[in-house]
């Protein structure tokens, strides 16, 4: 709709000095199509490795910290799954429409209070307690 993209640009616009928050909304993406491409480009330029793959996905660089899923849905929806290989995942009920500073707020506080690990394992007696409960 060409009356949300002018509203999306202006935001562009606004918000492009921005260094604190790099806030991505898609309409209409597909991560998996997205990583296709890449993997096309890549093979096409004779480099078919992880590293190039990343380097030719389209949009800002770098990974996600924190995925907020509003509307009670419990997946990703095909939504930036490369970058989000490590992001920590916040679920909430509240649609997008009414998602404001209040639930913005809980999401930021208990990313706060995870450890992350970018895929390692816990470290100390509490990593290695943890795992016969998983098993």
């Amino acid at each position: 709709d060409p009356a949300l993209k002018r509203v999306m640009e202006r935001a562009e616009e606004r918000t492009r000095g921005g260094l604190r928050l790099h806030l991505r909304i898609a309409l209409d993406y597909s991560a998996r199509h997205a990583i296709a491409a890449a993997a096309r480009r890549a093979a096409a330029a004779g480099s078919l490795t992880l590293e190039e793959i990343e380097r030719r996905l389209a949009g800002p660089r770098g990974g996600v910290d924190l995925l907020v899923r509003t509307g009670g849905e419990k997946r990703l929806s095909d939504f930036l799954l490369w970058e989000c290989a490590y992001a920590e995942l916040w679920f909430t009920r509240t649609m997008w429409p009414d998602f404001g500073p209040e639930e913005l707020g809980r999401a930021v506080a208990a990313f706060r209070r995870r450890q992350r690990r970018f895929g390692g394992l816990a470290e100390g007696p509490a990593a290695a307690s943890a795992l016969p409960a998983l098993i």
